[in-house]
């Protein structure tokens, strides 16, 4: 079938001569005439009305007639061959099943603040957190260490392998002559009685108070101070600082410690021991003495995994959105490592840092989003080998944003930009444009700064993003972010990558 319209030649004599009378009289009559001189036309044959029709149709039908042609017929009235409509019928148009909508136009860039001698070698992605579309992408893609902003990967596997009301135990099992057990299963929090950097831990006071009524006057003589819910061979990792330690950001990992192994209790930088164990086991017998607990004050201290099932005592930690929510705004190590550990002995891994990438990848999985090709080492973000990528990052914090599947207690205590946590002293100057609309978490280690989160942008768009400044020292990093966040915010939806 040949694609091009018959010619005059191929039409009877008859039909010629109709075509030209009904040339002549469109011509007197454009448009009223028209409809009633088709049907004549129609008449003569099938195959030449449609020649006709195309070479008599005028341009554009007048407005009554359009008027009258978007006015549908009822359903139940026959359609009349006798009068037929002047405008095509709505299946003689050719329209797409789906119309294309305007596209927004993105002209605004944040290249100039990304490339700020400040951010060292920069990694960033910025997403529009309602349609999905990456907005800026700058080695995006490319996974490398997070600093702290791995604290967020944390709290979202711990809420999806542990749920937000979780509590962890301590508990106090009793033996045989006088021997009973403290056994840790991950509770940091719990306190010697002077704790402040937790408030409204468990304390051992508690516990011994506990052990003093289910005793009575019977004498302790032994303690045991049971960590083995995980094995501790891997308490430290190579890769910390051993001046994390003993500054006192971070504690060696022990399922049972009492203050976050804290000097200072009160503190939340303090010297830890390379004995935490021993050092809980040892204020658990202080806390038998003063409960009036026969023999306790002279009792011996053993490091072991306890004999016996036999519970005599038990206190619970504050539920996991409440460790979240005092984690996340101060950047708290300890907690974060501890909940690491504890969703993975509770979700079948055993409890080793060997075991987090795995852990990790199946919970966070559940939000949508694609874990291959993330690297767990802790669950801090204290090691430089840790690999996600800011891409990983931002399409996470969609999820956060939103509060989906109990990530409300993430996105809630995400510190803000001139407000609270970590970010209360940070976007000022030019950048406190910014400020109350950057929700974020910050991470510092010595050889990166980052922040992740998503930002409240000036045009009322909601964009997520992670942006990774590695090699440059943290005074030159720090500035440099908050800019380029800035920048951010001031572009919202209309940012575009050069």
């Amino acid at each position: 079938m040949s694609d091009q319209q018959p010619t005059s030649k191929s039409v009877p004599a008859r039909l010629r001569g109709a075509v030209g009378s009904l040339r002549r009289s469109a011509a007197r009559r454009p448009v009223p005439w028209i409809a009633g001189g088709l049907v004549g036309v129609l008449l003569l044959g099938s195959g030449a009305s449609v020649a006709v029709a195309a070479a008599t149709m005028p341009s554009r039908p007048s407005a009554a007639t359009r008027s009258a042609a978007a006015t549908p017929a009822p359903s139940d009235t026959p359609r009349s061959s006798a009068t037929p409509s002047a405008t095509p019928t709505d299946e003689s148009r050719s329209v797409p099943d789906d119309a294309a909508g305007p596209s927004a136009l993105r002209t605004c860039t944040i290249d100039a603040a990304a490339s700020a001698a400040g951010l060292g070698s920069f990694e960033g992605f910025v997403m529009d957190a309602e349609s999905g579309e990456t907005l800026f992408s700058r080695n995006g893609e490319e996974a490398a260490q997070t600093g702290s902003v791995m604290k967020t990967l944390t709290s979202a596997t711990a809420l999806a392998v542990l749920g937000g009301d979780h509590r962890i135990p301590t508990t106090v099992t009793k033996e045989a002559d006088g021997t009973v057990a403290l056994v840790g299963h991950g509770d940091a929090t719990l306190s010697a009685g002077n704790g402040k950097v937790y408030p409204g831990a468990p304390t051992l006071a508690q516990l011994a108070q506990q052990v003093k009524a289910a005793l009575g006057d019977a004498p302790v003589t032994t303690i045991v101070a049971d960590d083995s819910y995980w094995d501790d061979a891997d308490a430290w990792d190579p890769t910390w600082p051993e001046s994390e330690r003993t500054i006192g950001y971070q504690p060696r990992v022990t399922a049972l410690m009492v203050d976050g192994d804290r000097a200072n209790p009160a503190a939340a930088t303090s010297p830890r021991s390379t004995d935490p164990v021993g050092r809980a086991g040892a204020a658990f017998r202080t806390a038998l003495a003063n409960a009036g607990v026969a023999g306790a004050g002279n009792a011996q201290v053993v490091q072991r995994a306890t004999t016996s099932t036999d519970q005599i005592a038990s206190v619970s930690s504050q539920p996991v959105s409440t460790l979240i929510g005092q984690m996340i705004p101060n950047s708290d190590n300890t907690l974060a490592e501890m909940l690491a550990r504890v969703s993975s002995k509770e979700s079948g891994a055993g409890g080793s840092a060997a075991s987090l990438t795995g852990v990790y990848q199946k919970a966070l999985a559940g939000y949508g989003v694609d874990p291959a090709g993330i690297t767990i080492k802790d669950g801090s973000g204290e090691s430089a080998a840790n690999a996600v990528s800011p891409s990983f990052v931002a399409h996470l914090m969609v999820a956060v944003a939103a509060g989906e599947k109990g990530l409300g207690v993430l996105s809630g205590a995400l510190p803000v930009a001139g407000v609270s946590g970590t970010l209360s002293s940070r976007f000022t100057g030019e950048n406190a444009v910014a400020r109350g609309k950057v929700h974020a978490k910050t991470g510092w280690i010595d050889s990166a700064n980052t922040l992740g989160g998503y930002i409240d942008a000036a045009d009322g768009r909601r964009l997520t993003f992670a942006f990774y400044a590695i090699g440059s020292p943290r005074a030159a990093a720090l500035p440099a972010l908050d800019a380029v966040t800035a920048a951010t915010y001031r572009c919202g939806g209309s940012l575009t990558s050069s």
